[in-house]
């Protein structure tokens, strides 16, 4: 069991969703430290907010994951600020929804450098001080997509398989070497945060064209899709890395798309088509 009382705990992408709910639910369990972090300065004064009454010390730094330099920075300033930390939460992500022909390379830079790079250098940053703890965990997000590739998430898909393997990757390396230090890859599903609407913002911001298929699939996402609460999530997530699990699958529909792929590989993207058609169908009569 990986206890969090009187730890101290990293999370990225903590001003919204599944980061503030992590951020929360580690701060109701006891952990002493909590150093925030979220691209969002505004995002993370509220989550901060939320966070005063509790015993947890907490430490806020507005960072873009996708900086190496910067989360760099960060870690020396939470190791500095609490003399240890143990857990590193690689939370920070964006979504978006094109195909492979669609793609133009800046969104795809962005999606790579935000949800793979940002995984890789918040690992690389804490992973020494993790080990030194004695007692550290890494905790990488990834998605149902990091096993379950649909069609026109390209970018998306590309960076959660490569998180994915990255984390099975790490921690076979962790075991290899005798650190304590826990490794967990999580595979959300439709969790009720904003990232639908982030995708078609990030969109936006590079000067791509979003047209009204997008944003009728935005709100399909948003009102249909994405079910699960963040703070549900959280849970899930925390009594996962307790429990030392190498993967954790949040939701129903996690559990059940990664079973159908397990008993029928061949079959996965046949029914991920399928799923896009449908999807497809519903948009037509929105």
């Amino acid at each position: 069991m990986s206890a969090i009382s009187g730890k101290v705990c990293a999370v990225t992408g903590a001003g919204s969703g599944i980061g503030r709910a992590l951020a929360l639910e580690l701060g109701r369990r006891g952990a002493r430290g909590l150093a925030l972090a979220d691209v969002d300065e505004t995002g993370l004064a509220q989550t901060a907010e939320q966070l005063r009454t509790g015993p947890a010390q907490t430490t806020l730094q507005t960072l873009d994951v996708s900086d190496r330099g910067a989360v760099e920075g960060w870690a020396e300033a939470v190791v500095e600020r609490f003399g240890v930390v143990h857990q590193v939460y690689n939370n920070a992500g964006i979504a978006s929804g094109h195909s492979v022909l669609e793609s133009d390379y800046p969104e795809l830079e962005r999606v790579i450098g935000v949800n793979l790079w940002g995984v890789i250098h918040g690992t690389k940053a804490f992973l020494p001080h993790l080990i030194a703890s004695g007692d550290g965990h890494v905790i990488n997000i990834s998605s149902l997509n990091g096993y379950f590739a649909q069609p026109k998430l390209s970018a998306y898909v590309t960076t959660k398989f490569g998180v994915r393997g990255f984390t099975e990757t790490l921690r076979a390396e962790m075991l290899a070497g005798g650190h304590r230090v826990g490794v967990s890859v999580v595979h959300p599903g439709g969790v009720k945060t904003q990232i639908a609407s982030n995708a078609r913002r990030t969109a936006e911001q590079l000067g791509i064209e979003v047209t009204a298929q997008d944003r009728a699939r935005e709100r399909l996402y948003n009102e249909k899709l994405l079910k699960l609460s963040p703070e549900r999530a959280a849970t899930i997530i925390v009594d996962g890395v307790q429990r030392d699990r190498p993967r954790i699958r949040v939701g129903n529909d996690a559990v059940v798309i990664d079973l159908l792929v397990r008993a029928a590989p061949s079959l996965a993207p046949r029914l991920a088509v399928l799923f896009d058609r449908l999807t497809g169908s519903r948009l037509a009569n929105r």
